[in-house]
């Protein structure tokens, strides 16, 4: 590639916070993201297993390849800095930073971001193959 991955590793290293990164997919769901409440069997309680967005640092690789309804799951928590599941709302680390990437050569198959969400990301960084 030409090196997102590493940059936004660099970028998490420089301020000493965890990164994850997320393969979007076509069936990439919004759970897969924010996460999910898995019923304990011993406690007869709902616990909450956060999503791969529970980072300080989120690389979202080829973004416009899953479906907008998984999109908005993350332009969701850039714009309001939480997540919503099951009626429960829980906080994002600070700061919260995400690194979107798509590939605008290849766009069979893929769900572009409208202008609204485009507008939640700060810059646009086009990256020619070396």
């Amino acid at each position: 590639g030409v090196g997102k991955t590493t940059l936004a590793k660099a970028l998490a290293a420089s301020i000493d916070c965890p990164m994850r990164r997320i393969q979007f997919t076509p069936d990439l769901l919004p759970s897969d993201i924010t996460g999910v409440s898995i019923f304990n069997t011993q406690t007869h309680r709902f616990d909450f297993r956060p999503g791969a967005i529970f980072a300080n640092v989120v690389v979202c690789d080829e973004i416009n390849r899953a479906s907008p309804k998984t999109q908005s799951a993350v332009l969701e928590c850039m714009e309001e800095g939480q997540v919503s599941v099951d009626g429960t709302t829980y906080a994002l680390d600070s700061p919260f930073l995400v690194v979107a990437t798509q590939n605008p050569l290849e766009m069979e198959g893929t769900y572009p971001l409208p202008e609204a969400q485009l507008d939640r990301f700060l810059l646009k960084l086009v990256l020619p193959l070396p």
